[in-house]
């Protein structure tokens, strides 16, 4: 079963689902360094490598999935939603860090998945260095729930984790900001 085609809006950004004609746009994204620094994985240096994530991305169940591309004035600049749920995380490309737009995605990613039933709660695995998205997700309610060492080994080298979790209950208890 394909997912519904569900889009998000906000004062500047779309979120939809992928498409393949995203294919380049997300290549974009997906090589660049700055970007890609702490992934899962090194920057894709063949579109073919984009193109398998993208098709792994489109074959997902709305079951295990709730993934969407960020659209800003109608150019892919990255995604942001959970691949398997409830495991959630999001990549920008590094030309729009700094805007606000990483935020404004996350608030309209939670709106829309904490109305699923079948959704309690959300989890982040992060790198330990990256500062800024730990940030991000704790300013929405995440809460550390654990730490593990040597649990990816990237281009940057062995990189640790640190979990983030997001109860529903907790989320909907936030005052509206």
């Amino acid at each position: 079963m394909k997912a519904p085609m569900t889009e998000l809006r906000t004062s500047r950004l779309l979120l939809r689902r992928a498409r393949p004609e995203d294919l380049h746009a997300l290549h974009l994204v997906l090589s660049d360094e700055r970007a890609m620094t702490y992934w899962t994985g090194p920057p894709h240096q063949e579109l073919d490598q984009t193109r398998e994530w993208l098709d792994s991305m489109l074959a997902s169940t709305p079951q295990e999935s709730d993934d969407f591309v960020i659209a800003l004035d109608g150019r892919v600049i990255g995604k942001m939603g959970a691949y398997r749920l409830p495991d959630f995380g999001y990549i920008l490309s590094s030309r729009y860090w700094g805007l606000g737009l990483a935020s404004e995605a996350l608030a309209a990613f939670l709106a829309h998945v904490f109305t699923r039933p079948d959704v309690p709660r959300l989890r982040a695995d992060v790198d330990p260095r990256n500062e800024a998205s730990i940030r991000l997700v704790k300013r929405f309610g995440f809460v550390e729930t654990g730490r593990a060492s040597g649990t990816w080994n990237t281009h940057i080298g062995l990189c640790d984790s640190v979990y983030l979790g997001l109860e529903k209950a907790d989320y909907l208890a936030r005052p509206a900001s």
